[in-house]
């Protein structure tokens, strides 16, 4: 035992002479200890001590000049935001400054790679080692900016190792460098020395950062268990004509439905006719239509966020009560024994509970499964919206059908996602907040049918209280992918083209791309001229030049291109909290609570709203490969050209547009087959033909794969 001691002693000391030896003439990687971007970052050199959190700190970067221009001021209150973080992001874009050039093509995961230290609570996953990707080397700063191959793990301590197998521009081994630790972190250089006896080295170690990641799930998991603790009120269908009347239609009592919806403050609503026709597409199989409130605790405040508490000691706490409408569909036919198996459907961005989901019902039910849905936040149009149900006896029915938008902007209108986003000085959160109180609510809803839901007052159950499941499209697989993650009573669920980042999905979609300019815009990073005869704001573009997945390093040439990378960094950092690639891993892989959940994906190449590579984030993180449906569109497309070429909407597309009807109803019947046998059934859409691969056969789809 004494002489592994001293062994142990003298590879500690040789890890450190490493580290502390001068380059005279070489190329070294530079360190400060008060410039994020003069030393490898993420560093716990940039947090401070905080016990109450799951990670024992909270980020603590510092400020420009706030006073030296708006754009200053925009950046403080962006780090205002993540100082309330308790680490650093589980996808960090990673930076380390050299004295000099390097050679690019020395860079790989060989030469520069993570160490997991363990997670902060448990130790979990120590000693596993993390690669890079997507390597962009700045010649004009001598800058590296990577990324983690792979999901970085919550609440855990990650070593960042920088060795010789890095070249200088002459082919030379690059040096270590003076470590200036600097005076005043003497805790973090211990603590980096500490992580430094960990793992074996293949090259001399030259530079290392110690950094610690995020909570991501502590305040889900805890307002899931507030959740439950409480016993709900039971679903109100008594709302029809201001509470005298049921809100249940049959059928074939409805003639006419029609959402009124509020577009405006001052102004009329805008009528919507709802394709009733559509419930018969595949027969009479939908029996009942319903609609029925519930209280669901709010945990956002006013300005649409919620507030930080302590990841470990603290308890989010609940800043009201929303009354939500609840829509239910009932299969036609006797009523099994316990209810109807039920699948909540979740919604897509710009959508409401009123458009797309009126197209599942009719497949859904000719397998015995009832839909339920609620509005997201921040869609549906203004609170005051209504619902007229005209019957084929004449009559007519009003029922109350707020939407969750606002004014937020001041400008007297309600637009289709008005009040799913931050605004103002904290808008660097954006729609991640309302994605987890869209998570809470449907938290909320699988309570309320646990504890029973008699849609027609004859004193017994409608829908089941243990088959509970979950199908949702687009930002409906985004937030479904949370609560996925977070909710164990759920029996499985099915997620259509969903993806993540919101910051990746809006920075690569054609669809969103100016959802980023127009956020990098008055932060002072557009750095392209606008485009020639479109009116602003449609007309900014901006050049963040980042490589996709797997692509070579790339080298910047382009200005101010650093600068947009590093702030859509930080947006996807304080984003993490309702990033759905943050989530998947814990339907499958490592549950929070219970066992894994039966589960598929459904993507399609080519997606031009939820591209591709985020969708492959997902996927990889959740490690869901064998459970991922892909649908190609290339083929469709080749095969009928009026197929469109933006696949999104394969899932809900009933009506027109080549092979797509046809295909829309294999889905949706592939979602019903999988619910009707409690997950264990997974039928090809196309049966034997070539428009979907089940499961996807080859590597994820990396690149954009648009069809021209």
């Amino acid at each position: 035992m004494p002489h592994a001691r001293v062994l142990g002693r003298l590879a500690l000391a040789s890890v450190l002479a490493c580290l502390a030896v001068s380059a005279s003439a070489g190329v070294s990687v530079r360190t400060s200890s008060t410039d994020p971007s003069a030393t490898p970052f993420p560093s716990d050199r940039f947090t401070v001590r905080a016990w109450h959190n799951n990670t024992f700190r909270r980020v603590n970067l510092p400020k420009p000049d706030c006073a030296a221009s708006a754009a200053a001021a925009l950046e403080c209150a962006d780090i205002d935001v993540i100082n309330e973080l308790d680490g650093f992001s589980t996808q960090p874009r990673i930076t380390i400054p050299f004295t000099g050039a390097i050679d690019p093509t020395s860079v790989n995961s060989s030469t520069v790679y993570l160490l997991n230290l363990g997670d902060t609570l448990s130790l979990r996953g120590f000693g596993d080692r993390v690669g890079i990707n997507q390597v962009v080397w700045d010649p004009t700063t001598n800058t590296l900016a990577l990324q983690p191959d792979e999901l970085l793990q919550q609440h855990s301590r990650y070593l960042l190792v920088v060795t010789d197998g890095v070249r200088d521009a002459n082919r030379q081994r690059i040096d270590g460098g003076r470590a200036d630790f600097g005076r005043g972190h003497h805790e973090y250089d211990r603590d980096l020395r500490d992580g430094m006896r960990w793992g074996w080295h293949r090259n001399r170690v030259v530079a290392a950062s110690l950094f610690t990641t995020q909570s991501i799930t502590a305040d889900l998991q805890k307002i899931n268990h507030q959740v439950r603790r409480a016993a709900p009120a039971p679903i109100n269908f008594q709302i029809g004509n201001n509470g005298a009347t049921r809100a249940v239609f049959t059928r074939a009592q409805l003639s006419t439905l029609v959402f009124n919806r509020q577009t405006t403050v001052a102004g009329s609503p805008t009528p919507v006719n709802l394709p009733l026709a559509a419930l018969d597409i595949v027969g009479p199989t939908v029996g009942t239509l319903a609609y029925g409130t519930f209280q669901s605790p709010q945990y956002m405040t006013a300005g649409q966020y919620i507030p930080v508490t302590p990841t470990l000691t603290g308890q989010p706490a609940p800043q009201g009560q929303s009354g939500l409408l609840v829509q239910v569909f009932l299969p036609a036919g006797a009523k099994p024994a316990g209810g109807w198996p039920v699948a909540i459907y979740g919604h897509g961005f710009t959508d409401n509970m009123f458009g797309t989901t009126f197209t599942l019902p009719s497949v859904y039910a000719s397998q015995g499964i009832a839909i339920v849905s609620i509005q997201v936040v921040g869609h549906g149009g203004g609170p005051n919206g209504t619902l007229l149900a005209t019957l084929t006896n004449g009559g007519t029915v009003t029922v109350p059908a707020p939407g969750r938008g606002f004014d937020q902007d001041g400008n007297g209108t309600i637009d289709s996602t008005e009040g799913s986003s931050v605004a103002g000085l904290r808008n660097i959160i954006s729609s991640r907040d309302a994605l987890r109180q869209t998570t809470i609510d449907l938290m909320q809803l699988i309570r309320q049918i646990e504890a029973g839901v008699d849609v027609d007052g004859d004193g017994s159950v409608d829908l089941s209280q243990q088959r509970i499941y979950y199908s949702g499209q687009s930002f409906g697989g985004i937030y479904g992918t949370i609560l996925m993650g977070t909710e164990p009573h759920l029996g499985g669920g099915v997620l259509n083209v969903p993806g993540g980042s919101i910051t990746e999905i809006a920075r690569l979609s054609p669809s969103f791309r100016l959802l980023t300019a127009l956020a990098l815009a008055p932060r002072g990073l557009i750095n392209l001229p606008p485009v020639p005869g479109v009116p602003a704001p449609f007309n900014l573009q901006f050049n963040e030049n980042l490589p996709l997945r797997d692509e070579s390093v790339r080298i910047n040439t382009v200005p101010g291109a650093m600068a947009i990378q590093r702030v859509l960094d930080r947006f996807q950092w304080v984003q993490q909290l309702g990033n759905p690639v943050s989530y998947a891993q814990h339907i499958r892989k490592q549950p929070l609570q219970g066992g894994p959940k039966p589960v598929l994906v459904q993507v399609a190449k080519g997606d031009m709203t939820v591209p591709n590579p985020t969708s492959s984030a997902l996927i990889r993180a959740g490690d869901l490969q064998d459970r991922t449906v892909y649908f190609r569109n290339d083929l469709a497309f080749a095969a009928d050209n009026l197929t469109p070429k933006n696949p999104h909407t394969f899932l809900t597309n009933i009506v027109s547009g080549g092979l797509a009807p046809q295909v829309a109803i294999g889905t949706q019947m592939q979602i019903a087959a999988f619910f009707a046998t409690n997950g264990m059934t997974v039928i090809d859409p196309d049966d034997a033909g070539p428009l979907f691969e089940v499961p996807i056969a080859g590597p994820l789809p990396e690149s954009l794969n648009f069809i021209p």
